[in-house]
């Protein structure tokens, strides 16, 4: 259902704005890379203009609703323990994923052709990397790790079985498989 917004002039509108990355969210949800610009504009009941004025692409609004929500749906848990927390961090991961897998699979398409896009999706899987780098350095600052661990091999285990399962449909993202890869790799850095 598309919303009738007031105009708002060239000034960017914190509400217009909320209400595209909405949008965005929703119809890429549900449709995948076949929305438009104007279909966003229309469903978040905001002129065209408007979304070029702010965004030079329907990806770009994707990625910025898509980081938004990221932080949203995954905070930075701090339950006491390294376990714990690696747990409850993939485990939101992987639930948060699960809704937005059609929009990853887009804006992964995307990024292949456009390297715009792949730079915004970098520094989104960055941003998402240095905080769970974040969770494992508290964890080694408590000593529950070694201090040799290798973090980078451990992040991009939990990213690359998220993409696998996301881009190819391997699995589910299943909160057992996040617990059981959170246990599995805690294993394997104190065995190293």
């Amino acid at each position: 259902m598309a919303h009738q917004r007031a105009h708002t002039g060239r000034q960017r509108n914190e509400a217009a704005r909320q209400a595209i990355l909405d949008a965005a969210l929703r119809l890429f949800g549900t449709s995948g890379g076949d929305v438009t610009v104007g279909a966003i504009a229309a469903e978040a009941g905001v002129g065209k203009q408007t979304i070029y004025r702010w965004w030079p692409s329907k990806y770009a609004i994707l990625l910025e609703a898509f980081t938004a929500y990221g932080s949203a749906v995954v905070p930075q848990p701090d339950t006491g323990t390294v376990d714990g927390d690696l747990r409850a961090f993939v485990v939101a991961t992987f639930d948060g994923m699960t809704e937005a897998a059609p929009v990853l699979s887009a804006l992964m398409g995307e990024a292949q052709r456009d390297p715009a896009t792949l730079e915004t999706l970098r520094e989104f899987t960055d941003r998402r990397r240095t905080a769970l780098r974040a969770l494992l350095e508290r964890g080694r600052a408590r000593a529950e790790l070694p201090p040799g661990a290798d973090f980078d091999l451990l992040i991009d285990q939990v990213y690359g079985v998220l993409w696998y399962r996301v881009l190819l449909g391997h699995g589910p993202l299943s909160p057992r498989a996040a617990a059981e890869l959170a246990t599995g790799l805690l294993r394997q850095i104190r065995r190293d």
